[in-house]
């Protein structure tokens, strides 16, 4: 009787060890275990717009306050992470003289903005889900 303790025990010793290994080196475990880059700078992930040179640029402070380049006009901005959710909170956008493509890109780029829901760290690039998907490298300059 003592021996088929033993053997139960052991079994589920070695059950529960696999099932913690497979939740430790899970993917989402290891996405969750990342930490949100403060303290960085973003360029969007695109080609500039034709006939500029200008690439959107998130600045992102030690606390959270951002600083957003857009495609013409600036915006300032609170991002609130939690676990692997963001809040980007934006606040009043510049108003700078722009062509009209560039104040829609504004636009577009600020409303995706608003509609992330999570992130995530892919290599050098901070990736916003949720809406659109956008992906900003790391400013190497």
């Amino acid at each position: 009787m003592e021996f088929r303790q033993v053997r139960r025990w052991s079994t589920r010793s070695v059950s529960c060890t696999v099932v913690g290994a497979a939740i430790v080196l899970s993917p989402a475990s290891k996405a969750l275990a990342q930490s949100f880059p403060f303290g960085m700078e973003f360029l969007l992930d695109v080609d500039p717009m034709r006939g500029s040179k200008k690439i959107p640029v998130l600045d992102i402070g030690r606390n959270g306050a951002a600083e957003i380049e857009l495609w013409c006009n600036s915006v300032k901005a609170q991002l609130i992470i939690a676990g692997n959710t963001v809040t980007i909170i934006t606040g009043e956008m510049s108003a700078r003289q722009c062509p009209p493509d560039r104040v829609r890109a504004d636009g577009e780029l600020l409303e995706a903005l608003n509609q992330a829901t999570n992130w995530r760290m892919e290599s050098s690039a901070l990736v916003f889900t949720g809406g659109k998907e956008l992906r900003f490298r790391v400013q190497t300059n």
